[in-house]
């Protein structure tokens, strides 16, 4: 295997490639990004990777969520603090249920950009350049939005600074105290829409937590500062390896390098290519990795995947993102998670429901079913139960707005109401509502299995 460096994936076949036309303006844009400071630093990827570690071992329990692909536009106050509410609530019921520790992880300060399945899109016979999300060109339908602009990518780096210095001023001003939920409950409790019995569910689950917290700190209960510590740690897709190797360097007093444009970088379904750019560029740095893996995965190639990310098998470096749809994962799962244990490799299971249950409504918008969502999470469980492994995670896309973009759930949105207000760039999320009564449903499971 070739010595591996920043640069080393540009030798490889690049899956999702964008096509800059101005390599001069690329360049400069690269070399701009690499002077700037780092978005996220070693010591807190190196926290996350320990908590990772513990959530391997069955200790803690990892929630990661936010939108399918941000826009700078809504790198906005009210949005980012919605956003962290929800997470926040799930959160919550997720800690109550599971009697565990949560590590809040969200999509966000950086999941700008967005892999297609087609390269260009077309209307009315025009062909384009398909829309890559904010870091990469535009979503207007015209030659000049749809055309890669390299300085996207420090206006991404500038709006994901921005968004973090929100979100850390925020957690260290206690917008996020455990003992207080009341302070960050969401309006929607005051909204004649959202049924009563979510409401007193989500009521009683906090407040018997809050008295639980109560009772452990009266008796000088040493561990109750983990469980009510609030760290945020953001993710995205490592798409564009010119954004993400431009940030990508040495620290002091640490061996290996980070890419210190996030904590946890994921690698998407379409570009995990043993021999593809993206592996090779994920397999120098020192962040702990996400890798998706479909129905289609086979064990063997699964496996490694493993070894070439993480030889030295070390805990919390890999989590392995499933995303079969409800349909396919019982088929589909048991073997992959036989074939990883059969390895003896440490992995941390995380369960991505969203994306394997895309469907299209009859006027041709993207949806997904609530209920094929918690089918597939429900059925995630269950395959760990009886592989002798533990669901250790899931992953949603899902925003604190009221949006109407997948059906069902206690919201009561039909196929008819998805255009009240279908705001996504890409795939459609699941609503605040919607988002706290998975994480409500997800709590009951957890609590049922604590009891067995």
């Amino acid at each position: 295997m070739q010595p591996w460096s920043p640069e080393s994936w540009k030798s490889k076949a690049h899956a999702q490639e964008v096509q800059y036309e101005d390599a001069a303006a690329l360049d400069a844009a690269v070399a701009k990004l690499r002077a700037l400071p780092p978005l996220v630093t070693s010591w807190e990827i190196e926290r996350l990777k320990s908590q990772l570690a513990e959530a391997q071992r069955g200790e803690r329990f990892l929630l990661q969520g936010g939108d399918c692909a941000e826009t700078l536009a809504d790198c906005r106050s009210p949005i980012i603090a919605n956003k962290l509410k929800i997470l926040l609530q799930m959160s919550l019921v997720l800690i109550h249920g599971g009697h565990k520790p949560v590590i809040r992880v969200g999509r966000f300060a950086g999941q700008y950009a967005k892999p297609r399945s087609k390269p260009t899109e077309e209307k009315n016979g025009v062909a384009l350049p398909s829309y890559f999300g904010d870091l990469v060109n535009r979503p207007e339908f015209d030659a000049d939005a749809r055309r890669a602009d390299p300085q996207l990518l420090v206006a991404g780096y500038q709006h994901a600074a921005l968004t973090l210095n929100f979100i850390r001023s925020l957690s260290a001003g206690g917008f996020a105290d455990v003992h207080h939920p009341e302070y960050w409950d969401l309006a929607f409790f005051q909204r004649a829409s959202v049924p009563e019995e979510l409401r007193q569910e989500y009521e009683r689950s906090t407040r018997q937590l809050a008295e639980a917290l109560r009772f452990m700190e009266a008796l000088g209960e040493n561990t109750i500062e983990e469980l009510t510590r609030v760290d945020f740690y953001t993710s995205h897709e490592g798409l564009n390896l010119f954004y993400e190797s431009a940030q990508t360097r040495a620290v002091p007093r640490r061996s290996g390098m980070y890419d210190l444009t996030t904590h946890f970088p994921w690698i998407g379904e379409r570009t995990r290519a043993l021999d593809g750019a993206h592996i090779e560029f994920f397999r120098g740095i020192a962040n702990p990795i996400g890798i998706k893996l479909g129905p289609s995965v086979a064990p063997k190639d699964a496996v490694e995947l493993i070894e070439r990310l993480n030889p030295q098998d070390e805990p919390g470096k890999i989590a392995l993102i499933t995303r079969m749809g409800a349909k396919k994962i019982a088929d589909a799962l048991p073997a992959l998670v036989e074939a990883v244990k059969k390895s003896g490799r440490r992995v941390l299971w995380v369960a991505d429901p969203m994306h394997g249950n895309t469907l299209s409504t009859s006027s041709g918008l993207k949806t997904r079913s609530f209920d094929d969502i918690l089918r597939e999470v429900e059925l995630a469980f269950d395959v760990h139960a009886g592989c002798g492994t533990q669901l250790g995670g899931v992953h949603f896309e899902l925003t604190g707005e009221d949006v109407t973009e997948c059906t069902g759930g206690a919201a009561g949105i039909t196929e008819a109401d998805l255009d009240k207000n279908y705001a996504t760039m890409c795939d459609p999320r699941l609503n605040y509502r919607q988002a706290l009564e998975m994480g409500l449903r997800i709590a009951k499971r957890m609590a049922a299995d604590v009891r067995k």
